[in-house]
Parts: C-alpha cells; sequence; structure tokens
C-alpha cells in the first residue's frame, strides 16, 4: 500500500502521476533505439510506452449533482450486486456492488458520495484473480470509511493477480466531494462500496460503469437530505 497525500496533483496531461514512473523508462529507450537506427527495440519501446499511458489515463468526467446519488468508484464490470452481512465498518446488513476492472479500464478510483474520510484500513492478503469471489475477504485490500453527513459507506480497494500496489491518495480527515480522486490500483484490479441496507441499488450484475459518472445507488430519503 502507498500512501499519498491528496493535496499533491494526482494527474498531468490526463495521465495518472504515479503513470510517468512506468512511462518514462520505456519512452526513452524506444526513442534513443529509433535515433541509432535500432527499430525493433525502438518500436518495441515505444509500444510498452503507449500501453503505460493507456493503462494509467485519467479522463475528466461529468459527476452528477443529483441529492442522495451514488456514484460508482471505478470503472469497470459490475461482477455482484445485493445484499450482504460481511462488513465489520457497517455491521449488519449492507448493500454492496462488487466492479472488476480489467487492464483496459481506468484504473482511478473515485469517492462514491462527498463527505468525510473517517479511516482507511489496510489488510495483507493474496494476489487471487480479482474477478473471483474470494478476493474480497482473501486478497490485499485497503478500505476507506466515508461518513457522508452521518451515513457510513465504504470503498474497497483490492488487488489482483497482475495488481501487486494499491495506492490511496487520502487519509483520516479528509473532506472530499463526490466524483474525487481517491487513488488507483496498478494493473487490473476489484473495488467494492458498501452502502447502507436502505439504500437503492440501480445497477445489476454485468452492468458497465465509469468511476465518478455513473449512478450506482440512492440512499433513503432521509439519508440523502443530510449528504453531498
Amino acid at each position: 500500500l502507498i500512501m499519498e497525500q491528496p493535496s499533491r496533483r494526482t494527474s498531468w496531461l490526463y495521465l495518472a502521476r504515479d503513470g510517468w514512473i512506468f512511462l518514462t523508462p520505456p519512452l526513452v529507450v524506444g526513442v534513443i533505439a529509433l535515433a541509432f537506427g535500432w527499430s525493433i527495440i525502438g518500436w518495441i519501446g515505444l509500444g510498452a510506452a503507449g500501453f503505460v499511458g493507456f493503462f494509467f489515463r485519467d479522463p475528466e468526467r461529468p459527476i452528477p449533482q443529483a441529492v442522495g446519488c451514488v456514484v460508482s468508484p471505478a470503472d469497470g464490470r459490475v461482477v455482484a450486486v445485493g445484499k450482504s452481512d460481511g462488513c465489520p465498518e457497517l455491521g449488519g446488513e449492507v448493500q454492496t456492488v462488487k466492479i472488476f476492472l480489467s487492464l483496459f479500464d481506468v484504473h482511478i478510483n473515485r469517492a462514491p458520495c462527498g463527505g468525510d474520510v473517517q479511516r482507511t484500513e489496510y489488510t495483507p492478503g493474496k494476489f487471487l484473480p480479482a474477478f473471483r469471489g474470494e478476493a474480497s475477504q482473501s486478497n490485499e485490500r485497503n478500505s476507506i470509511l466515508f461518513n457522508a453527513g452521518g451515513t457510513p459507506i465504504v470503498v474497497r480497494q483490492i488487488a489482483g493477480f497482475l495488481a501487486r500496489r494499491i495506492v490511496c491518495w487520502v487519509g483520516p480527515g479528509d473532506s472530499l466531494e463526490r466524483g474525487q480522486r481517491i487513488g488507483l490500483i496498478r494493473f487490473g484490479s476489484r473495488v467494492e462500496v458498501d452502502l447502507p441496507a436502505s439504500a437503492t441499488l440501480l445497477v445489476q450484475e454485468g452492468a458497465k460503469v465509469k468511476g465518478g459518472s455513473t449512478i450506482i445507488a440512492r440512499l433513503a430519503p432521509e439519508e440523502a437530505a443530510r449528504a453531498t
């Protein structure tokens, strides 16, 4: 797990800051190799740089402003949705949306709602394929507990078979807006969001979602009135 201060810039030229660490070496090798006439090495280097740039892309997103709406914390495909009793942060029965991110999805994670970060909790674990159900409890993960006007909401960043590093840009005491960038997971992963049992889910298994833009749930009226 890498914890970074949210005040630092998280992207440049629509590329996540972390991406430049991986993009620069193959880009430099490719350019130098082509300059010396080593075309095969050069094009391999530029191809690798192109893939890294594609993976770490960080596009702007329109953020819904409807009262009480909860947006997807990540891009990807919904692999499970429904009631669950496995969230220690919220206790009791909750509504859960589980999202699998392939190598071709944007890997920036976003806040599902406005509110304050109460705590983050890192749990070491395995690196099973992120699309497997047991990844939720067995894999390395980082949980972020939000307080949305008194309503607790949890976002869980889960590493996958290829994802070996979870990056979190927020910490306890940070006040966030809906759709704000909160971190990323490098190379294939899974993101889950746990909501109160009173929330109404608006997505189904198999749906494609976009982080910060797709509304995945609505809070109950009394909770929505307090949330932002």
